[in-house]
C-alpha cells in the first residue's frame, strides 16, 4: 500500500473515483491554506475483494454517517435487483415477495419510511406509495448505491429509516477509454416441477457501452437488461380470525370479548394454492455527457424500466362458514378455535371454493434529467438539476371460482350443501386437513363454475423537479471549508383509477346468471406434491376456454360506475349490485414541495484532532390535495301514491344544487345528483437542522456523531380521501311448504372506511448516531460498531368505531333495503300482480374505519457491527480468503394493536427483526472466485396478501445464496449461481405460532452463464 499526501477532502474523492453528490460529478478540490498534509492510506486489492473495500473507502471518507456498494460489487455479485444488493450491508433487511427481495427494511422500519433518489432525484413508484420497489431497478444498470443513515441539509427530505441512493454510470470518469460488457446466464427454479403449467428455466441478458471521444470531452453510457424468470410456488394460507361464537359451551365462560364474554374465535377459513408465472423485465439506460471545459460539465440521462408479470394462483379456498356453522370437536387453544369438524347448516355458508385466478401487472418506471455543474471561479460551483419521474402500473386481478353440485348436468343444478370440513392447525407446520367432497373435486360432472371477476387498479404517478444548488468556497478559514446553499421545487401527481366487472356467485348457483358447465377440453387434473402431497386433487380449468364458452358474445370488460343498485342514480333500474366504490375510490393526489437549505461543511482541528462533518438546516413547505366526492344533499317531502289507501307525504334524499350537488354520470350512463365533486388541501411547514461529525483519531481509527430531525411523509395513496360506504346484501329464502321467508340477517349492515386522508401529516423522528470506525493497517479489511437512536413522534393509526353514525356525519345511506325472494333452489319467487316478491329489511350501523395521526411515537434504538477482512498475510492461495459480516440488534417501545387472531393483542412495529445478520465468505485465486452468503432476520411484522391485505407476524429466515466464477482470460468469464440454496420457506401467523398464517416455499434458483467484457 503506498501512503497518498492529499488533503483530507481530496483523498476522499481519490477513494474509488467517489462523487461528490448525485448530481455532481467528482471535481478536485481546490488546496485548502490552513491545512497540512496527512498520510492516509487508502485500500487498494483486486477482485472481489476490490468492491467490498472500495465501499469502505467510500464509507471512511463520507460525510455523514452511511453504507455503501461498489460498481464492482454489484456486476461481481449479479443480484436479481438492487434489494437483493442492498440487503448485504449492516443494519437492511428484506421483505420477500413471490421469494425475492423487494422492499427493504432499514434499522427497523419498513419501506414506506425508506425515501429513495436515483442520480440525486427522487423517484416515483408503482407501488401506489412511497417505497419504490427495488425488484425494477436491474443491478447490471446501477454503477453504485449509498444508504444515508443520517441526513445532511442538501439530500432530499423525505426518509425517516434512511435514504438509499442509486448512481448509474459516467463513461467521463471511466478510466478506461472505451468499455464493453456482456453478461448472458440462464436459469432454472427446481419448484416449478410441482406446480402444472409453471415454467422451470429463465434467462438474464444485459450489455453495457461506455466511451469518451472528442478528446474525452463527450461521454456516453448506454445499458440494456432483460431478466425473464418464471416464478413458482406452493402455499398454504391461513384467514383471519373474525368471527365469535359460543363453541365449548362451557358455562360461566369469561374468556372472549366483552360484548360476549362466552365466545370463541374462529377463522374465516385458509387457502391451499399453486401458484405460477413469468415475469419478464426490460431495463434501459442512457447518459450524454458534454465537458467543454474543465469547469462546466452537462449531462443527460435516461432510465425506463418496464416489468411485467402474468400470475396464476389455482386451488382452494375454503370458508369455514361463520356463525352460524355447526361445529363438532372444536380443539380449542388460548379462547381460540384452532380446528374442529365444520359442518354447512342451514343458516351458515360452509364452502369450499375451486380457485383458477389469473393476474396480470404490467408496470413502468422511467427516470429522466437534466443536470450542469459550472465550476465558475476558484471559490464558487453552481449545480442546476432538471427532473421527470413517472411511474404506471395496470394490475388486473381476474378471479375464476368454482363451486361443487349435486349434479352439474342437470338442467337447474343445485349447490351441493353436503360440506363437512376437518382441520386441524400445527402452528409453523402444514395442517390436518380433510375434505368430505374430496371425491368431487376433479370431476366435471360435479364442478361448475359459479363466478367471474374482475378487479382492476391502474395507477399513473408523475414528478417534475427543478433544482439549484450553490457553494462557496471559505478562503483561510480555520473551521468551515465551504458553505453550501440552494432550493428545489417539486410537483407531483397521483392518479389513481378504479373498475369491475362481476358475473354470478362465489356462494351460490345463481338462475339469472348461471353457472358454467365444464368440459374436458377446459380442465386438467392436478395433483399436489412434496410437503403438499396429502392435499386432494382439483380441476385446474384453462381461462380463456372457460370465459369464450360462458360469453359467447365477448368477455365483458370492467366498468367505473355507480352500479344500478346505488343510492341516488337517478335514471337506473333502481336494484341491483352497488359498484359506487369504483367512483369513490378514483381519482387524484397533488403534492407541492417548495425546499430551500444551507448548509456548512467543516474542516478543522480541535488541539491536534482533526475534525470533519457539516451541520445545516432544510426548510420544507409541503401542499397536498386530493379530489374527493363529497355528499351534497337535502331532505324533501314528496307525495307517495302507494302509502296507505289514499297516499302520504314520505321524507326523501335528493340532491341540493345550493350544496354544490352535480350530476356526476359514470362509464355506462347512470348519473347520481348526490355529491360535488371538489379537491380537499392542506399545507404545513417543518425545519430540518442536522449536524454530522467526524473526528479522525488517527490514521485508521475516527468516531462519528450525528444528529438530526427527520421527516417522512404519508404514503402517496394514503392522501387519497376515497371514503366508501357499503351495504350488505341480505337474502331472502320462502319456504313452498308453510310460506315463511327466512332472511339470511335480520339487518342490512352499514359499514365503511376513510383510511386515508389528505390531512395526514408526516412522520418524524429526532434520531443520534455515534459510530466507532477502524480500518486496519497491516491486512485489508475494517471493523465498525455504531449506535443509533431514533425518537419518534408519531405514527399513522387506524381506529373503528363501531356502531358508527353514519346519516348524523353525512353519508348517503339508505333506513331500508328491499331484498329479492327466491326458493330454496335460487328460482324468483313472484306474488299474485306477477312482480318477484321483495322483502324490506332495516339497515343497521355497523363499524367505519378512519385513520389519524397518533401523538403516541416511541424510540427505536439498536447497535450495528461490520467485520470486513482479507486474508492476505496467509501464505500463497490461502491470501485471497476473506469475510465480510455484519450484524444489529435493534429493539423499540413502540406497538400496534391488532385482532387478526381474535382477541386484541400487541404488535412490533412493521418491519423490525430485533437480530439481524448476514455473513459472506469468499476465496479468490488466480482467476477463481466461490463465496457463499447467508442472511438472518428474526422474526418481524409485515403484510400478507390473502383474500386482504393483512399485517401479521413472519417468522425468522435464514437465506443462502452461493455463487462461483472463472475468468477464462481477461475478456471471458463463466459464472454459476445458487440463490435460496435450502429453499427457505416464508411462514407467518397472527399473534402467536399456533395460528398459522401462510406457509409459502418458493424453490432454489440456478444460474449459468458466461460474462465477456472488451
Amino acid at each position: 500500500m503506498t501512503p497518498l499526501k492529499l488533503s483530507r477532502v481530496a483523498t476522499a474523492l481519490a477513494a474509488s473515483g467517489m462523487l461528490l453528490s448525485t448530481s455532481v460529478l467528482a471535481q478536485e478540490e481546490p488546496p485548502q491554506e490552513k491545512e497540512p498534509e496527512h498520510s492516509l492510506e487508502v485500500i487498494e486489492v483486486k477482485g472481489f475483494s476490490t468492491s467490498l473495500i472500495q465501499s469502505l473507502n467510500q464509507k471512511r471518507f463520507g460525510d455523514t454517517v452511511s453504507e455503501q456498494i461498489s460498481a464492482d460489487d454489484l456486476g461481481g455479485l449479479p443480484d436479481v435487483s438492487m434489494a437483493d444488493a442492498l440487503t448485504r450491508l449492516p443494519g437492511i433487511s428484506a421483505v420477500r415477495t413471490g421469494g425475492q427481495a423487494a422492499e427493504i427494511n432499514i434499522r427497523g422500519l419498513s419501506g414506506d419510511f425508506v425515501f429513495s433518489t436515483l442520480n440525486g432525484r427522487e423517484q416515483v413508484s408503482t407501488s401506489g406509495d412511497r417505497s419504490i420497489e427495488f425488484d425494477q431497478y436491474p443491478s447490471e444498470l446501477i454503477n453504485s448505491a449509498a444508504v444515508y443513515k443520517s441526513p445532511k441539509a442538501s439530500l432530499i427530505e423525505g426518509g425517516v429509516a434512511g435514504t438509499v441512493e442509486l448512481k448509474t454510470a459516467s463513461a467521463l470518469n471511466n478510466e478506461e477509454q472505451h468499455t464493453f460488457n456482456m453478461n448472458a446466464r440462464g436459469m432454472f427454479n427446481d419448484r416449478a416441477e410441482d406446480v402444472p403449467d409453471a415454467e422451470e428455466y429463465g434467462h438474464r441478458l444485459s450489455f453495457s457501452y461506455q466511451g469518451k471521444f472528442m478528446d474525452d470531452t463527450l461521454g456516453v453510457s448506454l445499458g440494456y437488461a432483460r431478466l425473464y424468470q418464471p416464478s413458482s410456488s406452493t402455499q398454504f394460507i391461513g384467514l383471519a380470525y373474525n368471527g365469535r361464537v359460543d363453541v365449548d359451551g362451557v358455562e360461566g365462560d369469561t374468556d372472549g370479548p366483552a360484548d360476549c364474554p362466552r365466545c370463541e374465535y374462529i377463522s374465516e377459513g385458509f387457502e391451499m394454492q399453486h401458484k405460477g408465472g413469468e415475469e419478464t423485465r426490460n431495463g434501459y439506460m442512457a447518459a450524454l455527457e458534454w465537458a467543454p471545459t474543465d469547469s462546466f460539465t452537462l449531462k443527460a440521462d435516461a432510465f425506463v424500466s418496464k416489468f411485467d408479470s402474468e400470475e396464476f394462483a389455482r386451488g382452494f379456498r375454503v370458508k369455514l362458514g361463520g356463525t352460524s356453522t355447526a361445529i363438532a370437536n372444536p380443539v380449542i387453544q388460548d379462547n381460540v378455535v384452532m380446528g374442529g369438524t365444520f359442518n354447512r347448516s342451514k343458516d351458515s355458508f360452509t364452502r369450499v371454493e375451486l380457485v383458477n385466478d389469473d393476474n396480470q401487472d404490467f408496470d413502468q418506471v422511467g427516470s429522466y434529467g437534466l443536470n450542469a455543474n459550472w465550476q465558475i471561479n476558484d471559490n464558487w460551483t453552481a449545480r442546476f438539476d432538471i427532473s421527470h419521474s413517472r411511474a404506471e402500473s395496470d394490475f388486473r386481478n381476474g378471479l375464476l371460482w368454482s363451486l361443487v353440485a349435486e349434479d352439474a348436468t342437470a338442467v337447474s343444478p343445485e349447490l351441493d350443501e353436503n360440506i363437512s370440513i376437518n382441520y386441524l392447525l400445527n402452528g409453523l407446520d402444514l395442517p390436518d386437513i380433510g375434505l368430505n367432497q374430496t371425491g368431487a373435486f376433479t370431476d366435471i360432472d360435479r364442478v361448475m363454475v359459479s363466478k367471474y371477476g374482475i378487479y382492476p387498479y391502474e395507477n399513473k404517478d408523475q414528478l417534475d423537479a427543478y433544482r439549484v444548488d450553490f457553494e462557496y468556497m471559505l478562503p483561510a478559514n480555520d473551521w468551515l471549508r465551504s458553505v453550501e446553499f440552494g432550493a428545489r421545487y417539486s410537483t407531483r401527481e397521483y392518479n389513481n383509477d378504479r373498475s369491475v366487472f362481476e358475473f354470478g356467485s362465489d356462494s351460490s348457483f345463481r338462475t339469472d346468471e348461471p353457472p358454467l358447465r365444464l368440459t374436458e377440453e377446459m380442465v386438467e387434473q392436478v395433483d399436489w406434491q412434496g410437503e403438499f402431497a396429502y392435499f386432494p386433487s382439483y380441476l385446474s380449468i384453462d381461462l380463456d376456454k372457460a370465459l369464450n364458452a360462458w360469453f359467447p358474445s365477448g368477455i365483458p370488460q370492467p366498468i367505473q360506475t355507480w352500479g344500478p343498485g346505488h343510492v341516488g342514480v337517478i335514471n337506473g333500474p333502481g336494484e341491483g349490485s352497488d359498484y359506487a366504490w369504483t367512483m369513490f375510490e378514483s381519482g387524484s393526489v397533488y403534492e407541492d414541495v417548495t425546499a430551500a437549505y444551507v448548509q456548512f461543511n467543516i474542516d478543522t482541528y480541535i488541539g491536534d484532532l482533526p475534525v470533519t462533518g457539516n451541520f445545516g438546516v432544510r426548510a420544507v413547505d409541503t401542499k397536498q390535495s386530493s379530489t374527493v366526492y363529497q355528499p351534497a344533499t337535502k331532505e324533501v317531502l314528496v307525495f307517495n301514491p302507494d302509502i296507505g289507501k289514499y297516499g302520504d307525504y314520505e321524507t326523501v334524499t335528493v340532491g341540493d344544487p345550493a350544496q354544490g350537488a352535480q350530476y356526476i354520470t359514470d362509464e355506462v350512463g347512470l348519473i347520481s345528483d348526490r355529491y360535488r365533486f371538489t379537491r380537499l388541501t392542506d399545507e404545513y411547514t417543518d425545519y430540518l437542522p442536522s449536524l454530522n461529525l467526524n473526528f479522525q483519531i488517527n490514521d485508521t481509527d475516527q468516531i462519528r456523531f450525528a444528529a438530526a430531525k427527520v421527516m417522512g411523509r404519508a404514503p402517496i395513496n394514503r392522501l387519497f380521501a376515497n371514503a366508501n360506504v357499503r351495504v350488505d346484501e341480505v337474502f331472502a329464502v320462502q319456504d313452498p311448504e308453510t310460506g315463511d321467508i327466512e332472511l339470511s340477517a335480520p339487518t342490512a349492515k352499514i359499514s365503511g372506511n376513510s383510511t386515508n386522508s389528505p390531512y395526514l401529516r408526516p412522520f418524524y423522528a429526532t434520531q443520534y448516531d455515534l459510530s466507532f470506525e477502524r480500518y486496519f493497517d497491516e491486512t485489508e479489511g475494517a471493523f465498525i460498531a455504531a449506535l443509533f437512536y431514533k425518537d419518534i413522534e408519531s405514527f399513522i393509526d387506524e381506529f373503528t368505531t363501531d356502531p358508527f353514525d353514519f346519516a348524523g356525519n353525512g353519508f348517503n345511506v339508505p333506513t331500508e333495503v328491499e331484498a329479492l325472494v327466491t326458493d330454496p333452489d335460487g328460482e324468483p319467487v313472484f306474488g299474485s300482480d306477477g312482480e318477484q316478491l321483495t322483502v324490506t329489511v332495516p339497515t343497521e350501523n355497523a363499524g367505519y374505519t378512519t385513520a389519524v395521526n397518533n401523538d403516541e411515537g416511541g424510540y427505536i434504538q439498536g447497535i450495528e457491527l461490520a467485520y470486513t477482512q482479507i486474508f492476505d498475510f496467509l501464505p500463497d492461495m490461502w491470501s485471497g480468503l476473506g469475510v465480510s459480516a455484519s450484524y444489529s440488534y435493534t429493539e423499540s417501545e413502540i406497538q400496534k394493536q391488532t385482532s387478526l387472531g381474535g382477541a386484541t393483542v400487541e404488535q412490533g412495529l412493521p418491519g423490525l427483526s430485533e437480530n439481524v445478520a448476514t455473513v459472506t465468505l469468499f476465496w479468490e485465486y488466480e482467476g477463481f472466485e466461490t463465496r457463499l452468503s447467508t442472511r438472518y432476520r428474526d422474526a418481524f411484522v409485515s403484510k400478507q396478501v390473502a383474500v386482504n391485505e393483512q399485517v401479521v407476524n413472519f417468522d425468522s429466515e435464514t437465506v443462502v445464496d452461493y455463487q462461483a466464477s472463472y475468468n477464462v482470460n481477461d475478456n471471458l468469464g463463466v459464472l454459476f449461481q445458487i440463490n435460496n440454496l435450502t429453499d427457505e420457506p416464508t411462514k407467518s401467523y397472527f399473534g402467536q405460532e399456533a395460528l398459522t398464517g401462510t406457509i409459502q416455499y418458493f424453490g432454489t434458483q440456478y444460474y449459468l452463464g458466461v460474462t465477456y467484457q472488451l
